[in-house]
Parts: C-alpha cells; sequence; structure tokens
C-alpha cells in the first residue's frame, strides 16, 4: 500500500513537474525564493500593527517567530531523521525524466516540504489575525501558499505528497499559533 502510494507520487511530480515550459521558469524561481516574498511580510506586519498596541504588536512578532522556528525545526526533524525521503533531484530514476531548474536543488532529503509548511502557518496565522478587517484576506494567502508549494514541484526539488504535508502541517501550526497568540494576548492585555 505504501510503495503503491509512493509510486504515484513519483508519478504524478514527473506529469507536474513536466507541464513547465522555459516560458514560466522564470517567473516560478522567483516566486519560490522566500527572499522575494520579504514585501508581502512586511505588509502583513503593518496591518498586524494597525491592529495592536506597540505591547500586543511586539508579543505577536514573538510568537510569529517562534510558529517559524518549530515548523522548520519539525520539518527538519522528519526530513533528515524520521522519515529520510531522498528528493526528487537525488533519485537517479527520476533525474533523466524531470525538468531540475536550480543547480542545488536542497538537501538530500525532502519530505516534508519546509516552504509549504512555512507559507501555509504564515498564510492561516495572519489571515486569522486580519480576518476581521479584511475578511477575504486569508483565502488570497492560502492561494498564495499553494502556489508557493507547487513552485517547489516546478523546479523539481519536492515530490507533491512532501507539499500537502507541510502545507497541512504548516496550516495546524498556523491555526495553534495564533490560539497562542489569542491566548497570550489576553492574558497580557490586563496587565
Amino acid at each position: 500500500m505504501l510503495d503503491q502510494l509512493v509510486q504515484y507520487d513519483k508519478e504524478l511530480f514527473l506529469f507536474l513537474n513536466n507541464l513547465g515550459s522555459t516560458t514560466w521558469d522564470g517567473f516560478w524561481l522567483f516566486y519560490t525564493d522566500k527572499i522575494h516574498w520579504v514585501p508581502l511580510y512586511a505588509v502583513l506586519a503593518v496591518l498586524m500593527y494597525k491592529r495592536l498596541n506597540t505591547k500586543m504588536f511586539v508579543l505577536t512578532l514573538v510568537v510569529i517567530a517562534l510558529m517559524i522556528l518549530f515548523t522548520d525545526q519539525i520539518t527538519n526533524l522528519f526530513k533528515n531523521v524520521i522519515v529520510k525521503r531522498h528528493r526528487p533531484c537525488h533519485e537517479d530514476e527520476l533525474v533523466q525524466a524531470m525538468r531540475l531548474l536550480k543547480s542545488w536543488c536542497g538537501g538530500q532529503y525532502g519530505y516534508f516540504s519546509g516552504h509549504s509548511s512555512n507559507s501555509m502557518a504564515v498564510a492561516i496565522f495572519s489571515g486569522l489575525m486580519l480576518r476581521y478587517k479584511y475578511k477575504y484576506l486569508i483565502f488570497i494567502l492560502i492561494v498564495w501558499a499553494m502556489a508557493m508549494g507547487y513552485s517547489r514541484v516546478y523546479i523539481g526539488v519536492h515530490y507533491p505528497l512532501d507539499i500537502l504535508t507541510g502545507m497541512i502541517f504548516g496550516g495546524l501550526s498556523g491555526w495553534m499559533f495564533y490560539k497562542l497568540d489569542k491566548y497570550l494576548q489576553s492574558r497580557f492585555q490586563l496587565k
């Protein structure tokens, strides 16, 4: 059963990865690079700052930093200790049939995607935090996070199951840290 799932995952990877074309390569390479999204993070931070007082904003920034640290470390634990599933670009049987857009494709192991978990955590956390003023923002951010996941398949560094697991984990993490932030704000707001 598990072997069959892994085989389907490889086949879906090859299908999605080979949909790419040189016309779109530059776009997806740009999209997948985290540094290009700093302006989005800054806008989200400004929107949160406008909603909160300075003390609560600093508290929220600490919670966000803990959330990113948590998702990164759990992702690395799964990648390098628990699962140890090779990235597609480290699978000899796939290398000839796939499109790899970067010369360096990341570490040896890829299950599950840190890009997917972090971006979905940010999407859920920010969308929930700002939903009272921007009720459709969460949907826009979820689409952004899903496209981030797809970009990892497009450039050849993750399987679809890596992406799906990362998005689920990231979504749950974003919700959990949003709840933590609400709890901490209620505790410290009164003091």
